[in-house]
C-alpha cells in the first residue's frame, strides 16, 4: 500500500465505529468511512473536541452538525500547494488526502522527464492531479461535469500561485470531450482519471463504472502521444480490485510501448498508531 504520510496540515487522529476523527489544519472534523468496523477509540478524550461532526440520516444522505463556529472555508497546505476546504453534502471536503501520494509521483515524473508534457485529467472534480502537474510544469487540460467542481478547481489553482500556468478547464462530459479530442487531433503525454461508481455527464448523460470504464480506457488511447509519459486510473468503486485496474490498462495498446504497469492501494496513516486506513485503488501504467 502507498501510504501519503508526508503532510503537516491534515491528519487522522483517531477511527473507530465507522467513523475518523480529522485535523484539517486547525479544524477538527468527524466524517464516516465504511472501512472502520472495530469499534474501540483509542483516544476517546480528542473525539470532544471535534469542530463538527457529519451524521448520516437513516432516509439517506446525512448533514453536518456543528459543535462551533468554524469558517464557511478554509485551507490546507501540501508542500508548495495550496488547497480550499468546505464542508459540503455527502461528507465530502473537496479534497482526498490520500492522493498525495499520486501527486508526489506525478511531479516527480514530469519533472524528471526533461520535456513539455500535455495532461489530460478526467473527472477531475477540485483539481488536486491539475494543481500537482501545473507545479510540475506540465500544460494541464481540467474536464469535469460540475461547473462547482471546475470553479473550485480554479481557486485551488489560484491559492496555490499557478493561474499563470497553461491549463484550460472545461464543464463537459469525458466522453464527449475525448471524442471532440479525437476528431481535433489532439494528443496528450499523460491521461489520469478518477472516474465515479456511478453519475451524470453535463447534458444528463449517465456513466456507471463497470459499464463504461473499459470503453473509455480504449478511447483514451487514441489522445495518447507517440512518447507517453503515465496513464493513472483511481478508482473508490467498492469491489473492484487495484488488478482489475492494471488488467484494463494491460488489455489497451498500452501493452505495445516500452512501460511499466503496476497497481496497489492507497491509504492514510492514523497519528502516534500503526494503523493505516485503506482508501482506493489505482492501476497505472509508465514510460
Amino acid at each position: 500500500m502507498d501510504i501519503a504520510n508526508n503532510w503537516k496540515d491534515y491528519e487522522i487522529l483517531d477511527m473507530a465505529n465507522g467513523e475518523k476523527l480529522e485535523r484539517w489544519n486547525n479544524i477538527l472534523l468527524v466524517r464516516p468511512d465504511p472501512q472502520i468496523i472495530w469499534k474501540d477509540k483509542t483516544y476517546p478524550e480528542l473525539w470532544k473536541k471535534a469542530n463538527a461532526v457529519y451524521k448520516r440520516s437513516s432516509t439517506g444522505g446525512g448533514a453536518w452538525k456543528y459543535k462551533n463556529t468554524i469558517p464557511k472555508s478554509w485551507q490546507v497546505k501540501y508542500k508548495d500547494l495550496t488547497f480550499n476546504i468546505k464542508p459540503m453534502g455527502f461528507k465530502h471536503t473537496g479534497l482526498f488526502p490520500e492522493q498525495a501520494v499520486n501527486w508526489d509521483w506525478m511531479i516527480n515524473k514530469i519533472k524528471k522527464s526533461g520535456r513539455e508534457i500535455k495532461v489530460l485529467n478526467l473527472f477531475a472534480y477540485t483539481g488536486g492531479a491539475t494543481v500537482a502537474c501545473l507545479y510540475a510544469g506540465a500544460s494541464v487540460t481540467h474536464v469535469d461535469s460540475s461547473k462547482g467542481m471546475v470553479e473550485w478547481a480554479k481557486e485551488n489553482v489560484t491559492s496555490s500561485g499557478l493561474r499563470e500556468r497553461p491549463v484550460r478547464f472545461l464543464i463537459d462530459d469525458v466522453v464527449k470531450f475525448v471524442n471532440r479530442e479525437i476528431r481535433r487531433g489532439n494528443k496528450y503525454d499523460a491521461i489520469i482519471m478518477d472516474p465515479p461508481s456511478y453519475g451524470r455527464g453535463a447534458n444528463g448523460e449517465v456513466w456507471k463504472f463497470e459499464d463504461n470504464i473499459s470503453d473509455l480506457v480504449n478511447l483514451c488511447m487514441k489522445v495518447l502521444s507517440d512518447k507517453p509519459l503515465f496513464f493513472l486510473i483511481n478508482s473508490y468503486t467498492t469491489g473492484i480490485s487495484s488488478v482489475v485496474l492494471e488488467n484494463m490498462l494491460r488489455k489497451s495498446d498500452l501493452s505495445k510501448l516500452k512501460g511499466k504497469f503496476s497497481s496497489g492501494e492507497v491509504g492514510l496513516p492514523m497519528k502516534n498508531s500503526k494503523l493505516v486506513l485503506p482508501c482506493g485503488i489505482y492501476g497505472k501504467w509508465e514510460s
